[in-house]
């Protein structure tokens, strides 16, 4: 069975996080609410830190915004992170606004818009692109930019290449808890195959660009050190041909995320030492050859998952063909659990001290019956008006939360040695109509 641990603890039966009481929370800030522990993500934070600074000291470690947006875990996660890895232009708006330098922030946008584009440029960010029609598209965007051109067709001839450019490979290697967050093979929407790849440093390199990164997410939530290693040396393994016959040498390798938590039994903990010990080796053998590149990784999950539950009330139980625990929590809420299929450990967080006795599934208020956050799972026997916690919800979970069924966006709240803020406020009616429109001859 899951254990409770760090920032989790049960005090005579009730769930704390980082000193403060979930029963609490929910009466001060209601339910569904996610609360944050920010002595949690600052550990999280160091652990990276201190383990691959340990093994190589030029490394550098790039929060992934997607995994969670919240701009007041920004700000904490600018003070122990060395950068952001932005996948939009409104992430790196928002990474700008917690403090972050424009050389601080990694661009990785997937099918990028030339606007996208344009806003990448002129920030002054770094780009990493994932297409070769994204680098012919950048560079006649460049030219229109320096030159005052947006509107004229005669550009051609007038191209200024940007100093830094990174490229993002599908090395046809993959791995991840779920098959549906894999990030390379054959299926994978992202990156250039290794085959295309000279060609992309090729346009690169004769349109004058003088510096160069080279970036491969494959996967996501792995807890294999071996991974890593493979993974490393992969990539590693194209860096060094793009070297031979180019004479590329790099600013830095990024080897992505994808650093995992455990979200079950029996799952263990990612071994993160020896993970980079395993990576520090194989690339150290290849950083003299290849310009004594950063080592960079780009988690998000490993920073901010474990450090949030999700709390929400039971308001509903039906015995049917199965017992249902209605909830105010749906999939509008926290979707992975229907997108994914994943799974969060749950508990009654005022009966910790109560033994498992019945099988139920926890059902959401959307109108679809995907939306159960859990099935057959064994619990306390439940009431009407018991709070219940899902664990590790930091990640991907607020940030792919919606307003379907017409129900506001929850609030946040982050906790911090006994002390609880809000960090977002809980969204109303109002909020959801805020931007619509009502034509005049439709009414008022």
């Amino acid at each position: 069975m899951y254990t409770i641990q760090n920032p989790l603890e049960n005090k005579n039966g009730t769930l704390y996080i980082d000193g403060v009481s979930t029963l609490d929370l929910a009466r001060q800030f209601d339910t569904p609410l996610y609360v944050y522990s920010g002595s949690r993500i600052r550990d999280n934070c160091r652990r990276i830190k201190s383990a691959f600074k340990k093994y190589y000291p030029k490394f550098r470690f790039y929060y992934a915004v997607k995994a969670n947006n919240n701009l007041a875990l920004l700000h904490l996660i600018k003070q122990e992170a060395d950068g952001f890895d932005c996948a939009a232009i409104e992430e790196i708006e928002l990474a700008l606004k917690a403090g972050a330098k424009p050389n601080e922030i990694l661009y990785s946008g997937v099918y990028n818009r030339n606007e996208e584009l344009a806003f990448a440029l002129k920030a002054g960010v770094n780009i990493n692109l994932e297409g070769i029609s994204q680098l012919k598209r950048l560079l006649l965007l460049k030219s229109k930019i320096s030159k005052g051109l947006e509107n004229s067709k005669n550009f051609q001839n007038k191209i200024k290449t940007p100093e830094f450019i990174s490229f993002r490979v599908n090395p046809g290697i993959q791995g991840g808890k779920y098959k549906k967050l894999v990030f390379a093979g054959p299926d994978a929407k992202f990156g250039i195959i290794e085959k295309d790849i000279l060609e992309a440093y090729t346009i690169a390199k004769d349109a004058g660009i003088k510096k160069f990164g080279i970036h491969m997410m494959t996967g996501s939530c792995v807890l294999n050190p071996e991974y890593f290693e493979k993974a490393t040396e992969k990539l590693l393994e194209i860096a060094e041909r793009i070297n031979k016959e180019l004479g590329i040498t790099f600013e830095f390798i990024d080897i992505g995320g994808g650093l995992g938590i455990p979200y079950e039994s029996p799952e263990k903990e990612l071994d993160l030492d020896l993970t980079a010990k395993k990576v520090a080796t194989v690339f150290k053998e290849k950083a003299k050859l290849l310009g004594n590149p950063y080592l960079m990784i780009e988690p998000g999950r490993y920073v901010v998952g474990d450090a949030s539950i999700l709390l929400t009330k039971v308001h509903s139980i039906k015995q049917a063909y199965k017992k249902f625990i209605g909830v105010d929590a749906g999939m509008n809420t926290l979707l992975r659990p229907m997108l994914y299929d994943a799974y969060h450990q749950i508990f009654a967080a005022n009966k910790l001290n109560e033994k498992p006795s019945e099988k139920a599934n926890i059902a959401g208020p959307v109108c679809e019956n995907t939306d159960q956050l859990a099935k057959d799972r064994l619990l306390p026997k439940l009431e009407e008006g018991d709070l219940l916690a899902v664990l590790n919800a930091g990640a991907y979970g607020f940030s792919m939360a919606s307003q379907y069924n017409t129900r506001p966006l929850p609030a946040e709240v982050l906790v911090t040695n006994g002390k609880a803020e809000l960090i977002r406020k809980r969204e109303t009616v109002e909020d959801i109509y805020r931007n619509v429109i009502v034509p005049k001859r439709l009414g008022k």
